[in-house]
């Protein structure tokens, strides 16, 4: 930067999956000074951007040059029989395209964040297919708004002041003509925010799903309560979803991740299908990390699937459960590890993480976190939309460029560039 002071607007946040690109960033001396429109969180993100990073290179403790960390884990990778790759949702689009022709090189397994969060939302995807909108969409026309199994006044402060608080073209007035539901199985923050909360029992969400479903369709049931709601609570809500105008259904981990997982997911979005018949309704999962739905894009687009793809025989072949990150730990099938914008062993389970701790991990990240105290190997990278440009895909699917702020600590990379000179070294040695 050649500047002392500059402000910097329509700056993208890099948190969660709002990605927010209304912030007013002001810089000087190379320091984030004030975050203007962040959330708390997004606050802490840019204020503290230098807090707990990780500095300099270093293999086993070691301080060295990056080259020689670059060497080592080139070494790695090159004896491996099966490593992983893993992370990326917390990175640009850029360095993705290298994490993957690493895992072709060396015949390993790339995934990424979304096996183990928002994983059954793209399999029941794939078994019912997608009924989705955009935010703006959101704003502009839903009269009713479901947050179901979904916290985002905790993990999306801005989603409901941006999206659903503000007016939009055919809804002036939201506090009068929008209402928030939360579906969810205790009283969040969100729900006491809310208009109305539904509780349902733990592990249920799947049977009033379904009992939603018959009810829209006009079947009479003989039960008198599922779910911990009564037949003609369900009745009215199943009636009310019926003459909203036009309706969004937000899900979360407290769907995808309870007693039915991917099945969860396939009901909502075939009773979101239901609804169309009637009106309009559209849904989309709440994503967390800022770009795990970019790696799923950018997987899709290189390898032909979202997550969990294994090259071990020379082709890209996908099987969650199998390839995805966890299970292929706890399986002791993995005899490497590069962990990208990740952490897994603040994460990932007990047992996995003893095995994490028995082979040679390479983790690339800009801050010091958990899985950087059991890395053989660990690289320091620029931090993606403060320190270094790049692209990242919001929640709903739409692509936004990542904006340069402020220079990172002298030596230190973007996480592409890093990814390119191991990508180049591995190639170069592999063919000796």
């Amino acid at each position: 930067m050649t500047e002392t002071n500059h402000i910097f607007e329509n700056v993208p946040c890099t948190f969660c999956g709002c990605l927010c690109d209304d912030l007013i960033i002001e810089v000087s001396d190379n320091k984030v000074m004030k975050n203007t429109n962040g959330c708390a969180i997004s606050n802490e993100r840019f204020l503290g951007h230098a807090e707990n990073r990780l500095l300099r290179p270093t293999v086993d403790g070691t301080d060295v040059s990056l080259e020689q960390a670059v060497d080592r884990a080139v070494k790695i990778l090159k004896s491996s029989r099966h490593p992983l790759i893993y992370g990326l949702s917390s990175t640009e689009n850029d360095a993705h395209r290298y994490a993957y022709r690493i895992a072709e090189l060396v015949g390993g397994i790339v995934d990424n964040t979304t096996s183990v969060c928002h994983g059954p939302t793209i399999l029941g995807a794939q078994d019912s297919g997608e009924v989705t909108a955009s935010l703006a969409e959101t704003r502009h026309r839903a009269d009713l708004v479901i947050y179901w199994g979904s916290n985002p006044a905790a993990a999306h402060p801005r989603h409901i002041p941006r999206y659903i608080r503000q007016p939009g073209e055919y809804i002036t007035d939201p506090k009068t003509e929008r209402d928030i539901w939360v579906v969810d199985i205790r009283k969040t923050t969100t729900a006491r925010m809310a208009d109305r909360f539904i509780q349902i029992t733990l592990g249920t969400d799947l049977e009033v799903l379904l009992v939603l479903r018959a009810l829209i369709r006009g079947h009479e049931l003989d039960v008198s309560v599922v779910g911990g709601l009564k037949i003609d609570e369900l009745k009215e809500i199943a009636q009310t979803l019926k003459e909203t105008k036009y309706g969004v259904l937000f899900f979360g981990l407290g769907l995808t991740q309870s007693r039915g997982r991917h099945r969860n997911v396939d009901a909502a979005i075939r009773l979101v299908q239901d609804l169309n018949s009637y009106t309009k309704w559209n849904m989309m999962p709440m994503r967390g990390h800022y770009n795990v739905s970019g790696a799923n894009k950018t997987c899709t687009w290189q390898t032909g699937f979202p997550y969990a793809v294994d090259y071990s025989r020379g082709y890209p072949r996908y099987q969650p459960g199998e390839y995805s990150a966890v299970d292929a730990l706890a399986r002791e099938e993995v005899d490497a590890m590069v962990n990208i914008a990740a952490d897994p062993v603040a994460h990932f389970p007990e047992s996995v993480i003893a095995h994490l701790q028995k082979i040679p991990v390479i983790n690339i990240d800009p801050k010091v976190n958990m899985t950087s105290y059991v890395a053989e190997v660990n690289i320091p990278a620029a931090i993606a939309g403060i320190e270094c440009d790049g692209a990242a895909t919001r929640m709903d699917g739409l692509p936004l460029y990542l904006r340069k702020v402020i220079d990172p600590p002298d030596g230190i990379l973007p996480d592409r560039d890093i990814l390119r000179m191991i990508y180049d070294l591995l190639k170069k040695e592999m063919k000796k």
